[in-house]
Parts: structure tokens; sequence; C-alpha cells
């Protein structure tokens, strides 16, 4: 384990803690995807997740939300035990949790207002219709897509579809965010726009967030502190700079 792992863990202000997982294990069959996996997440910071393909970390927040149950261990968000938790306490607990799916998961059917406004009234039946316009303009204006209010998805490029769909996740006002590949199959101008666009949500809507990713352009716009995993554990924790000046073989061949 890396010293800068040490320092991160000693900097963190424990009661500001909304997410930590403490140990947790996961198996599918006879194949162990995470050993004992542990970090913790201040509120209104940025934890990036690395690791090879298939390591575990999709497996990691899924778990989070609970849409895939950890073996064993202790995952506290915002307080809450999710591993024992029951169903309707989890769905209230997700309702404070924003998912940002790899391939955005708009409906193909909706325009982008209705996407919007779908995710609203499914998450509070008393909204008024003039609230949801002032909300739907609002986090349009935020991802600077207010002119394609009445667009469907089929009409957008593929920057504007992961701008829509992290409209339509923040809408909600989560305070926490979980982003699964946010830059992939982007080029690299829209890669850095939509990196720069959840710094800037964070400021906004002071969001806490754990972001998986591959794109180390990425990670170094918007970590505050990364956590690279290997053989089902983390292996090295810190600062961007202090990762990728690390003597740590495995840990400099992220940073090449």
């Amino acid at each position: 384990m890396l010293n800068s792992n040490m320092l991160q863990e000693n900097n963190i202000d424990n009661k500001n803690i909304v997410v930590e997982v403490n140990n947790i294990q996961k198996s599918f069959g006879k194949n162990d995807i995470l050993t004992g996996v542990h970090f913790k997440v201040e509120a209104g910071k940025n934890l990036v997740l690395l690791g090879k393909s298939g390591s575990g970390k999709s497996v990691i927040i899924k778990c989070i939300v609970g849409l895939v149950a950890a073996d064993s261990g202790s995952i506290q968000v915002l307080g809450q035990e999710v591993i024992s938790q029951n169903e309707k306490k989890l769905n209230e607990l997700r309702m404070q949790i924003g998912f940002l799916f790899q391939s955005g998961a708009l409906y193909d059917s909706m325009t982008v207002k209705e996407n919007l406004s779908f995710a609203l009234r499914r998450n509070n039946k008393t909204l008024t219709e003039k609230k949801i316009d002032e909300d739907i303009n609002e986090v349009l204006t935020a991802v600077g897509l207010l002119h394609a209010i009445n667009k469907m998805p089929s009409e957008l490029s593929g920057g504007m579809r992961k701008r829509i769909a992290l409209a339509r996740t923040v809408i909600s006002k989560p305070k926490i965010m979980l982003y699964d590949e946010p830059t992939t199959g982007l080029d690299n101008i829209t890669s850095r726009e939509i990196s720069e666009l959840m710094v800037a949500i964070q400021k906004k809507y002071k969001t806490t967030s754990i972001i998986i990713t591959h794109d180390m352009a990425c990670a170094k716009l918007t970590a505050d502190t990364i956590a690279i995993l290997k053989d089902g554990k983390i292996h090295a924790q810190g600062t961007y700079d202090a990762l990728a000046n690390s003597e740590d073989e495995w840990v400099k061949s992220f940073f090449i």
C-alpha cells in the first residue's frame, strides 16, 4: 500500500463521511471479485475508482446502491447501513443517490423534456407543473442544452445525450452521484467537456461523487482522491499527483 493512501486516510474528517465501504467481499460462483474493499468519501468530494477491466469497479457502486448484494462487510451511505437494509428503506435511500449509467439510458420514445419530467414525477408526485418546468429549465441551463428541450434522443449527438442524462440524474437533487464510465465512446474534446461539466455540477449542487473511469484525463480533472483496485482490494489511494509520481509499478501503469 502506498504511503499516500495512509496520508489520505489520516486527512479525512470522519464526521463528514457520507459513504464508507468497509471490508466488502463479493464473489460470483468461484470467481472472487471483491476480497476486502475499504474506502471513505467525504461530503462534497469526488472519488475516482481505477482498475483493470473486470476488477470489480462497477460491482462496488452497484453494491453501494443495493443493486448487487455484497457477501459480507459494511456499506454506510448517509449514515445508513445498505447491506442489512429492507427494500422500503433502501428505495428511500436510493432517492438521494443519482446513478449515471454508461449508456445514458434515456427513453428513446420521449423528448428531452419528457425524460426529465418523468424522472421528477417518479420521485415526487406532489410537484406542480410550474415547479417541474422550473426544475427542467434549471438543469438544462446548467448543462447548456436548454435549446434541446423538445428534441428526441435520436436527434442528439453522443455528447448531448450524456449531458441530458446528467441533467436527468441531478434534477432530483441527489446528495450522492455515481458515474459509470461517463466519457466512454466520446471524442477527446467532448470527454473533456463532460468532465468539466461534472465538476461544475459538483460545485453547483454540492454533490459527493464516486466516478468509475478508464479515462485518465477525466480522472485528473474530476478527482479529489483516486483509489486503484487490484486483486479485489484497494491497492493504492491518494491524489492524482501523488499517484502519478508513485514508484509502484502497478500504479505507474495507469499513468503512462
